[in-house]
This record gives C-alpha cells, sequence and structure tokens, in this order.
C-alpha cells in the first residue's frame, strides 16, 4: 500500500510548526524573560502571598511564551478575586489588574454573597461579623438577596438594623433585627405581612416607655393580626395611646 505524496508533506509541515513553536518559545524564554509582574487593585481580604504562589508557576517563562488565559482563570478561580484582566506589557512586563470581591452578607455557615448576590466561599469569613446573615434553600441566594436588600431599606427608615434573614425549606420566613427583635412571617404572603407591620410600627414604639427596645418578638402568622411578645419588665402604655389615637381621629 502507497501513501501519498501529500500525506507526507502534510505530516512534515505539521511537524515542522510544533518544532518551530517549541523553539519560539525557548528563545522567548532566553532573550524577552518576564522581569516584572505588575499587579494593580484595592484589596481588603485577598492574601496577597497566597495570589503569588498561585500566579509564579506561570509568569517564570518569557514574555510571549506567557499563557495569558490561563493566569487570568487562575486569577479569577481565588475565592476574593472577582474579576481578573491580564496583558503583556513590552519588552518584560505581566500587567495583572485585580478587582475584589464586594461582600454584602453571608450565606449560611461558610458562604458569602457579593453586591450581585452572588455566592462565593472564602477560607475564612469568621472576621465578618458586621455583615447580615441570609440562610436559604441552595440555588435562591440571588433572589433571596434581592429581596433582603428591600427589607433593608424599609427597616432602615424606621431607624431599625436587619441581622438574619432566614427562608426554610418551607419557603417560611423569620427576620431578627439588631435591637433583638425577631420577626415571625410565615410563608403566606410574607412581604404583605411585614408592609402590615411597618405600617402599625409608630403605634407599637408609643405603646411603652423604652419604644421598640422592649419588644422580644412578634409573630405575623395570623390572618388579621399579628401577636406581641415583650421582654420582660416592660411598661405598656395602651391606655395613652389609645387615647392618642382616638383624639386624632376627633380632630
Amino acid at each position: 500500500m502507497t501513501i501519498p505524496k501529500a500525506a507526507f508533506f502534510i505530516g512534515f509541515v505539521t511537524i515542522g510548526m510544533w518544532m518551530g513553536s517549541i523553539a519560539l518559545k525557548s528563545l522567548s524564554i532566553k532573550l524577552m524573560p518576564i522581569r516584572y509582574v505588575r499587579i494593580e487593585g484595592d484589596f481588603q481580604y485577598l492574601d496577597k502571598n497566597q495570589l503569588k504562589q498561585h500566579l509564579l508557576p506561570l509568569v517564570k517563562t518569557g514574555l510571549f511564551a506567557a499563557d495569558i488565559n490561563s493566569i487570568q482563570q487562575t486569577a479569577k478561580n481565588m475565592a476574593w478575586i472577582d474579576d481578573a484582566k491580564v496583558k503583556r506589557v513590552w519588552p518584560d512586563t505581566i500587567d495583572i489588574k485585580l478587582s475584589e470581591q464586594q461582600a454584602a452578607a453571608k450565606w449560611g455557615n461558610d458562604g458569602l454573597l457579593n453586591n450581585r448576590g452572588e455566592l462565593f466561599k472564602p477560607e475564612n469569613i469568621e472576621a465578618l461579623t458586621f455583615l447580615p446573615q441570609l440562610v436559604g434553600p441552595a440555588g435562591l441566594e440571588k433572589r433571596l438577596f434581592n429581596i433582603m436588600q428591600g427589607l433593608q431599606l424599609v427597616l432602615q427608615d424606621q431607624s431599625l438594623e436587619l441581622r438574619e434573614f432566614t427562608v426554610n425549606n418551607r419557603r417560611s420566613w423569620k427576620l431578627l433585627l439588631a435591637n433583638g427583635m425577631e420577626l415571625q412571617l410565615g410563608r403566606i404572603d410574607p412581604l404583605q405581612k411585614f408592609q402590615r407591620l411597618m405600617k402599625s410600627l409608630p403605634i407599637l414604639a408609643n405603646s411603652q416607655q423604652n419604644g421598640l427596645e422592649t419588644i422580644s418578638k412578634v409573630d405575623l402568622r395570623y390572618p388579621n393580626g399579628f401577636a406581641v411578645t415583650w421582654k420582660r419588665g416592660a411598661e405598656l402604655l395602651w391606655k395613652d395611646e389609645i387615647a392618642k389615637q382616638q383624639n386624632k381621629k376627633k380632630t
């Protein structure tokens, strides 16, 4: 059986291109080695030593032999890095621009959500105690994060701060505020119940001497109202508040 000459020629060209590529890379490493790696970005939580360990093996080469896509993807794979842009700078520099994840909430026990509601999992999140806690079914991170942002805005208008927002597998909502108040919203129309409570907050705040600080829990899992549990020692002033509301109606 004879093999066409064209096949020999194509095979020879392919081998020649492969060998040429190796020779060019070798020449690049010798004549144009990477001498500088410039990393730019504002970092608060990113471990710079860990970053160097990941990137160093990829830049021990020539300027044109460096795999830019591999460097970029390696950086992006680090939990605290949100985005990475890499380029060659003649004659001996690799320029790397990094942006750090902006943590906006905790997710479960070991995750964080960035400001777009995207989940990422750094090694250590214990120091981020100031972030609100969000707990919910897997896959609902973005949706629940958007809801949480709306809840936060409404609470801020009432000078209240959200600390925990929990949605269980039955889609039942529970909120914990920074002042210790717990809101049980249930799974049937939880947002409407939350809005109803916000309208009633002025009355609750004026019902005892220390405002909302003495409310322990509000259970809104009722069709037409809610139950309030007060902290021990709370002095209620319901009669005075009812009288005020009646006077307002008369005037």
